[in-house]
């Protein structure tokens, strides 16, 4: 446990979600022991002013920059589970100039050369093998594996207990259930969902909603504003 002064010193941390994802991550930061939790932000009022493990629920997301500097907060997490709220979010923390961080729980385990992006929570139990890339705004959840020279795009959840062998590119946006096992070398497609125990042994496009052992498309999404314009080339 941190003493007293290295409490006082920790970094103010906000985290912007009090539903279960909000709760685990308060978790994962206590366990860590790096930084201070000042309080949750939640759009919804029927949660403000109560307590979760002892941190008050303090307001709105909406009023982020009045409230970090009533607490003086520096740092946030965003704790929501939907993709592309969570990759919103994170946009609008950075244009406040607050500083997103990670929650890292003690217990996992990373390769000493893997790189992480911020807003990156990687809960109990997790394994990022050697190479690996995690970009901003990804959700490792419990007891999941991510093997050798992966990579894992902006905004994507990859559930608990969820198997991603070598050399796989998770594209931005993508959802990947509970239990599901990706085979080496695939790409999961921009904002594509893996059913839970879904078997995936090829390639899934873009949009697409697959499932089943093997996996099978069973959908694919309208593209929406947000992923049309991460698609288009950036402007020179």
């Amino acid at each position: 446990m941190p003493s007293l002064r290295e409490r006082d010193t920790a970094r103010r941390v906000l985290i912007l979600g009090a539903g279960g994802h909000g709760r685990v991550v308060l978790d994962i930061l206590f366990q860590q022991a790096q930084h201070r939790v000042v309080g949750f932000l939640d759009n919804n009022a029927d949660v403000h002013s109560r307590r979760i493990d002892g941190i008050p629920v303090l307001g709105a997301v909406d009023d982020l920059s009045a409230i970090a500097a009533q607490q003086n907060a520096d740092s946030v997490i965003v704790a929501i589970g939907d993709n592309g709220v969570r990759r919103g979010l994170a946009r609008q923390v950075d244009g406040v100039g607050l500083e997103l961080i990670n929650a890292i729980h003690p217990s996992a385990a990373l390769a000493h050369n893997a790189t992480l992006g911020r807003n990156v929570v990687i809960a109990a139990g997790v394994v990022v093998c050697a190479h690996c890339q995690i970009g901003d705004s990804v959700i490792l959840n419990t007891g999941c594996i991510v093997d050798y020279q992966t990579m894992i795009g902006e905004g994507t959840h990859i559930c608990p207990g969820v198997r991603i062998a070598g050399r796989v590119k998770v594209e931005s946006g993508v959802f990947v259930g509970i239990g599901a096992t990706v085979i080496p070398k695939v790409t999961l497609g921009c904002e594509a969902i893996v059913g839970a125990g879904a078997v995936v042994i090829e390639d899934v496009p873009a949009l697409a909603t697959v499932v089943g052992v093997p996996a099978r498309p069973v959908k694919f999404a309208a593209a929406s504003e947000d992923l049309a314009a991460m698609l288009l080339p950036a402007h020179a």
